[in-house]
């Protein structure tokens, strides 16, 4: 069974490189032959120039085919796949037009998994470990109030006066922050029209303990049938977000105002320009924080309250944010050739086994990672 790796991105190699060095069978497909050459040609000579007709007349059933591409290629991909009787992995969001394939998935006996990555992907992980470590306690109880946060951020671990510095093209953030968003707050929906319009203030429980700003993104509210809580729970707050060095919203505050009304060329004549004053440098290192906190109260006393906690930065193996993507993909890879993720469309699996196991990895690649037990 032979992997196809699709796109060798900034965020992609430190998992295709392990791949490789583990021995697995791998193709690399790139738009540039070149620049994989450059990231895996020490490695392999498997490399070849990306079309989907070329992939297409080289995919078998059995194999893998995982997309590191942009996401408009993802669904091309995956419906290729269940044409051939291929895996797919993916570290992106689950698209409707995705999830639409599951059942033809099935039926051809093939894993689509997506959501794999860092966020989403390592917070999913750590989202289904404390909802099972809560159910497993003696606190447990179906009329307590439930409270689940989830942070992540990619940020300079050497702060500049931006306060946030770029890895890739910054037109994708910029556009993201136009995105409306859907928590919960005080048991009720909490609908947001824009980031800024909802930012608070969290302190992360590092051990030196550190203060974030943080929003809500995207629609939080369909991931608590993900991780498994139960209808019946009286759930106070569940929002999973964004966390930015303090002092963000501040420096981007005339950022904001632009966007609102900004046109497609005028967004990508900021990108540009943020990509020339504010792009990691390459003795620049980065820092990845994540937060997954789950609190449950009786009688407004908490009864359980833990956070899993991860802080990661650039070091001599590369970026934190490249490990912290592309290695859990390709654990992932893994568990479909091991069969270990059943047919259909999947997020990050809940299986306790694979849990603990990719867990027990995503430690060793970041500096800091602890489940800290609030109530002690």
């Amino acid at each position: 069974m032979t992997i196809h790796w699709c796109g060798t991105g900034l965020s992609a190699i430190p998992g295709l490189r392990r791949l490789i060095e583990a021995g697995h069978e791998v193709t690399v497909w790139n738009r540039t032959v070149e620049k994989a050459e450059d990231e895996v040609g020490d490695l392999t000579r498997r490399i070849n120039a990306f079309t989907i007709e070329a992939l297409s007349a080289e995919v078998q059933s059995g194999d893998v085919v995982v997309s590191m591409l942009p996401g408009d290629w993802h669904v091309p991909l995956a419906e290729l796949c269940v044409e051939k009787g291929a895996n797919f992995v993916s570290s992106s969001y689950i698209a409707p037009e995705l999830r639409a394939l599951d059942t033809a998935a099935r039926e051809a006996g093939v894993a689509l998994v997506n959501e794999v990555g860092l966020d989403p992907g390592i917070d999913h992980l750590m989202a289904h470990w404390l909802v099972a470590d809560y159910l497993a306690s003696p606190a447990y109880d179906v009329h307590n109030h439930i409270s689940f946060i989830s942070y992540c951020g990619g940020v300079p671990k050497h702060p500049n006066p931006f306060r946030y510095k770029f890895s890739w093209s910054p037109l994708g953030v910029l556009k993201a922050l136009r995105s409306p968003s859907k928590s919960i707050r005080d048991y009720a929906p909490l609908d947001v029209a824009r980031p800024w319009d909802a930012i608070t203030s969290y302190a992360a429980p590092l051990p030196q303990p550190e203060t974030f700003e943080v929003y809500p993104n995207r629609d939080s509210v369909p991931f608590m049938a993900q991780y498994h809580f139960d209808p019946a729970w009286q759930v106070k707050e569940f929002v999973r977000g964004t966390l930015r060095l303090n002092g963000w919203a501040d420096a981007w505050s005339d950022v904001f105002t632009e966007i609102e009304t900004a046109s497609d060329a005028r967004l990508k004549e900021m990108s540009d320009q943020f990509w020339a004053d504010n792009a990691y440098g390459e003795d620049d290192p980065d820092r990845v924080i994540m937060c997954v906190g789950l609190k449950a109260e009786a009688n407004g006393t908490p009864v359980y309250h833990k956070t899993y906690v991860m802080d990661a930065y650039g070091d001599a193996r590369g970026t934190a944010m490249a490990r912290l993507v592309s290695v859990p993909i390709s654990l992932a890879v893994e568990a479909v050739l091991n069969r270990q993720i059943p047919a259909g469309v999947s997020a990050a699996p809940s299986d306790p086994k694979l849990v603990q196991n990719w867990l027990a990895e995503v430690d060793r690649l970041a500096q800091h990672l602890q489940v800290v037990d609030h109530l002690g």
